[in-house]
């Protein structure tokens, strides 16, 4: 064809770039359609085939390039990429579980991930029992002859409990159990999960990855490849697909993110140390803290501890005082979430979420973002001066 018509000319081009453009950022690759040269290719092309492209859902230089740059980060082999981290969960869940099987979840698990197992018992005829987060070895007398999944979460993101990862690893491989842990509060950093025995790790990749609180992602890692692929057939029948901008702010948070998870650790530590001196917080709920419960596994088997953790005000103050003290606040937000620059306060009601839950005072929890730490500490001394 010669000569092409303006309309043709407005959506085809002929054009193509020169070769030998580099630079650090990763491309942006904005695709459903992926074109072939011929039907042959085309029909050689499986979609599981990483080293090759067939539609924009199964990826595109982008997605690929996070995917395999988180698999190195967390020290797995495989990585799919999904649109949430409770995506990510639910995609676990729906891969490995059919119904008749049991999943065990710590029972200070990721409120969405309960809701999620709570759905699969309603709904699905998948049993989902809850066990006390620091039962390590213990677990072996919960696994039956259909648990089929075993989640951790370390720590609890809320109440904090370290578990023993590496006894409950151990028991589960001798029933032929897999073991999935949320690792999104270390991030891949502080807790390298597959040197426990972990089988699947997820991580909110809206958090610490990202650092900019405006992006939802997750993803799920893992080493052996028949465990991948299970979940990849699972990945493909949810449509699983993520943006590729979205991707891009994520593949740029990367370089940065052991430098602001070592910022927050080492803010929240001092902003820790300080809540602990005042007489208004009964506890503080903080891993790196020896009584915060499962002090001692975290000590064996983490190297920091990043930005979030919670606090116990004495039981003198009511629901209404604490939170009028979240209110109070002026740097510290109110919202969901952690791992962005911002700081943030949430405030919890442990006798809703937890069966067994041994303290009295109200919950409140803390990200600690990365403002001056001297007036993280100012603005809870003047919302706590308030308080009564």
């Amino acid at each position: 064809m010669d000569k092409k018509h303006l309309q043709t000319l407005l959506t085809t081009t002929d054009y193509r770039p020169p070769d030998g453009f580099t630079a650090f950022p990763t491309a942006i690759h904005h695709a459903s359609t992926v074109i072939f040269k011929d039907v042959a290719a085309l029909r050689a092309r499986n979609w599981q085939d990483k080293n090759a492209y067939t539609y924009g859902l199964h990826g595109t230089p982008t997605t690929f390039t996070l995917e395999a740059r988180l698999a190195e980060i967390e020290g797995g082999t495989h990585c799919l990429l999904a649109p949430s981290g409770l995506a990510a969960i639910a995609m676990i869940d729906l891969a490995l579980l059919s119904t008749g099987d049991e999943v065990l979840l710590p029972d200070n698990v990721y409120n969405p991930n309960r809701e999620l197992g709570n759905w699969l018992s309603e709904s699905f005829g998948i049993t989902a029992r809850y066990y006390d987060p620091l039962i390590g070895e213990g677990i072996a007398e919960l696994i039956q002859s259909n648990t089929r999944l075993i989640w951790t979460e370390a720590p609890g993101s809320v109440s904090m409990e370290v578990p023993d990862i590496p006894a409950i690893c151990r028991v589960a491989k001798e029933k032929n159990v897999l073991v999935a842990l949320d690792n999104t509060w270390a991030a891949g950093l502080a807790f390298r999960a597959f040197d426990h025995g972990v089988d699947i790790v997820m991580q909110a990749l809206t958090k610490y990855h990202s650092g900019g609180s405006d992006v939802l992602m997750g993803a799920v890692i893992t080493r052996a490849k028949d465990l991948h692929q299970k979940i990849e057939r699972a990945h493909m029948r949810l449509g699983m697909g993520v943006s590729a901008d979205d991707t891009f702010l994520v593949l740029r948070g990367l370089p940065t993110m052991k430098l602001r998870f070592e910022a927050h650790d080492r803010s929240a530590r001092e902003i820790a140390t300080w809540l602990k001196s005042r007489s208004e917080i009964a506890h503080i709920l903080h891993p790196a803290f020896e009584d915060c419960p499962g002090h001692a596994t975290w000590k064996r088997d983490f190297t920091s501890a990043g930005g979030l953790f919670s606090v116990l005000f004495d039981p003198r103050f009511t629901e209404a005082q604490t939170d009028r003290f979240i209110d109070n606040l002026k740097l510290f937000k109110i919202g969901y979430s952690w791992g962005g620059a911002n700081s943030l306060a949430v405030p919890y009601c442990m006798a809703a979420m937890r069966k067994q839950w041994p303290h009295q005072g109200q919950l409140v929890r803390l990200n600690i973002g990365l403002e001056d730490t001297r007036d993280l500490i100012a603005d809870l001394e003047q919302a706590l001066a308030r308080l009564a």
